[in-house]
């Protein structure tokens, strides 16, 4: 008995050193989950990494953490380094919302465009990992973007049944998702399909507003009051699928998108003052979106030839992106006193498509040990139509105003990416030259027609250096280009009383610039990363604002400057076996500048996360958390959002054989009603102040459940390269 009891720890000490070793090394990230291991009374216990840092990325092992059973991909993502999420549920990475959004490896439209409700609708426990790719290969960041956030799915290689994951949540704002995950394999093809759904109720979306706005040149003050609600649904679907065709050659497909209606409506009431106080007019307006509908579909085919030499492929690939976008707004006034228009209301149909063609082709070659290149040419064509008309109601010299424009681009583009990897040291470097010519037509000839030529190389390079199995050091600089969509391109001029709006057909492509330098640790209890960042651009798009007769005019331009010194920082700390605590920060130094204005606004914004979780009895786990910012935040050169913050609970237990069935309980900022959202506009021709307000809607309460069946342990195989377009801003859509 002494023996064996001395083998048994032998056995065991020797597994712990195994375990440990697996923890310090680079190789494996992986955290949160342990596993243990009993060895004649012995117990044994190693824990997995959150996080892994290659060379180009940041890596969040999701279904290493417990959470990934009850909650959705969008609050994953704020645990997730370099990613942040502010108070109306945008994604920021890098602190900015210069980014696109991949899924498995490609480019994702339908999350791109409309990317919170779909992963708020999507199961974490159908994901594997989240990938923040801070350093693009001249690949990828070709069509400029300072990072992507890449989204990747369950995989792996056989499975023998189906298998699967359901989910689905119901709120105290009446608000519910559902959520479903499935994959099997049919001889040589693998199929996945992966569904959900999110209800938005009028409860959920009711909010109030307040804004004042001075007119500098009259000294007059105007003062609206509104609210307003969006009930509506959305469904998302993907369908994945594989077949090998023999061991060298694998075609892949995916068709997917989204889908959702919503019924916008509100109330505002204005009233304009002179500087004495005095009124001089005011209205009361109502307004409704009652079928405000919008689709994003897109389709992808990838072939795959690998040749006898290890890691050398070729592949070809196509994509096919559709987005359509269908809306009425209809506005009717009321308490009409000596308004400054001659109109009692209008209807604005707006009819906006979008349909994109991309043919790529890749091609990778080992060159040496340590050593290797990748080069690929793209071409796209993409093709913008916009049909606008705003009828007026009882309009007395006011005319309806139809208005067409068409908008077409074409890109034609090569790259080439060297990649080096011995010992300590790994480096990347790669050069994009694109080509682009773009082309605005006015069908109704209101308008002469314009085209442009551009030419943009795309540079980028990083090295890192493994000090040791637990410290690396990575230095990069990345360029990128973005290109105007049709919402900033499309010059329709849309009137309301208060306001006009239009596009900048002139607008061209912008560059930004940026130089990081990363320190990563990752001990056994401990990940520690700090990022400090420089990021400049010289022509970037910004809103140009002025007034015109107490009318505000909003139109866009190549007028922005700006320069962005951040500090990137996260810490995870486990000081006990069931304990961990997790910091996410984002530091910024922003400046603003429009030289055409002689405008500048330099802000000091510090969004954070702060997180711990505590393993309990009966199988239960607790957590509490907060996520907010201090300090301001930059809208643009005029104005900026002040201060806000979030906290809630959660618990959370798991049944069944291997814990396949979950159910989890929230409470989200239980006690404040009301979440105000301030911002101030301290320069230009208007300033003043709004505030935004979700009503009752910033407390909710929150049930999930999920099961999951089979061993889920695949999923669709992937052709290593394919297809993603990252580089337009100002599209159909430009809400993240």
């Amino acid at each position: 008995m002494k023996k064996l009891r001395l083998v048994s720890l032998l056995l065991a000490a020797n597994v712990l050193m195994e375990a440990e070793a697996q923890t310090d090394s680079t190789a494996v990230r992986k955290d949160s989950v342990t596993w243990n291991q009993s060895l004649d009374g012995v117990t044994v216990t190693a824990q997995r990494q959150l996080i892994k840092q290659d060379i180009d990325r940041i890596g969040y092992d999701v279904q290493a953490d417990e959470d990934s059973r009850t909650e959705n991909v969008l609050d994953m993502l704020r645990k997730v380094p370099m990613v942040t999420i502010d108070g109306n549920e945008n994604i920021l990475v890098k602190g900015n919302s210069d980014y696109k959004i991949y899924k498995n490896g490609h480019l994702d439209p339908s999350l791109s465009k409309n990317a919170k409700e779909i992963l708020k609708a999507m199961p974490a426990n159908s994901v594997k990992r989240i990938e923040v790719i801070t350093d693009p290969g001249a690949r990828e960041d070709a069509e400029g973007v300072n990072a992507i956030l890449n989204i990747v799915m369950m995989d792996g290689r056989r499975m023998d049944s189906v298998t699967g994951s359901v989910s689905g949540y119901y709120s105290s704002l009446n608000s519910a998702g559902l959520g479903a995950y499935l994959a099997t394999q049919l001889g040589k093809a693998i199929v996945s399909v992966d569904y959900g759904y999110n209800r938005m109720t009028k409860k959920s979306t009711a909010s109030e507003g307040f804004v004042e706005r001075t007119f500098v040149e009259s000294g007059n003050t105007q003062k609206v009051s509104q609210t307003s609600s969006n009930p509506g649904y959305i469904h998302y679907a993907d369908i994945n699928a594989s077949y090998d065709i023999d061991t060298l050659n694998l075609l892949s497909a995916s068709f997917g998108g989204y889908f959702y209606k919503i019924n916008v409506q509100g109330d505002n009431s204005m009233t304009m003052l002179n500087a004495a106080n005095t009124p001089i007019y005011h209205y009361s307006d109502h307004y409704w979106l009652p079928n405000y509908n919008h689709h994003s579909w897109n389709g992808r085919l990838d072939y795959e030839h690998k040749t006898r030499r290890k890691g050398e492929m070729f592949t070809l690939s196509y994509m096919l992106a559709l987005t359509r976008q269908h809306s009425e707004q209809e506005d009717t006034y009321s308490n009409m006193q000596n308004v400054p228009f001659n109109y009692t209301g209008f209807l604005l149909k707006t009819r906006e498509h979008f349909t994109e063609h991309t043919f790529q082709a890749d091609y990778v070659r080992p060159l040496w040990a340590g050593h290797k290149l990748e080069a690929g040419a793209k071409y796209i064509y993409r093709s913008n139509n916009s049909r606008n008309s705003q009828d007026y109601y009882k309009a007395s010299e006011t005319p309806s105003i139809p208005y067409e424009f068409e908008h077409r681009t074409q890109i034609a583009a090569a790259y080439a990416d060297y990649m080096y990897n011995v010992g300590r040291w790994s480096a990347r470097a790669g050069l994009r030259y694109e080509y682009s010519y773009m082309k605005g037509h006015y069908p109704l000839g209101d308008s002469g027609d314009f085209s442009k030529r551009l030419n943009d190389w795309v540079p980028q390079a990083s090295v890192k250096y493994q000090v040791n199995d637990r410290h690396s050091l990575k230095l990069a600089y990345t360029t990128s280009i973005s290109r105007p969509g049709i919402t900033y391109l499309n010059p329709a001029v849309v009137n309301s009383p208060n306001r006009v709006d239009f596009g900048n057909a002139r607008l061209v492509s912008a560059s930004t610039h940026a130089v990081s330098l990363t320190y990563m640790y990752v001990g056994p209890r401990l990940t520690l990363q700090i990022v400090p960042q420089y990021q400049f651009s010289n022509n970037a798009v910004g809103s140009v604002v002025y007034a015109l007769n107490d009318i505000r005019h909003g139109t866009y331009g190549n007028v922005m400057r700006y320069r962005r010194m951040q500090v990137e920082g996260y810490a995870q700390w486990k000081p006990f076996n069931g304990t961990t605590f997790v910091a996410n920060l984002n530091y910024r130094h922003v400046v603003h500048k429009n030289s055409d204005l002689n405008l500048q606004l330099t802000c000091h914004p510090l969004n954070y996360y702060f997180y711990v979780s505590q393993r309990l009895p009966w199988k239960l786990l607790a957590t509490a958390y907060t996520y907010g910012q201090m300090g301001h935040s930059p809208i643009d050169v005029y104005a900026y959002n002040r201060s806000w913050n979030f906290y809630g609970i959660s618990l959370q237990r798991s049944f069944l054989s291997n814990d396949r069935l979950t159910i989890g309980l929230m409470a989200d900022t239980p006690f404040p009603k009301n979440q105000h959202r301030e911002t101030r506009t301290v320069q230009g021709d208007i300033l003043g102040w709004g505030d935004n307000i979700n009503v009752r809607n910033s407390r909710y309460f929150r049930i999930t459940v999920s099961y999951r069946f089979g061993k889920l342990k695949a999923g669709v195989k992937k052709t290593e390269t394919t297809i993603e377009n990252s580089d337009e801003v100002g599209g159909i859509s430009r809400g993240k």
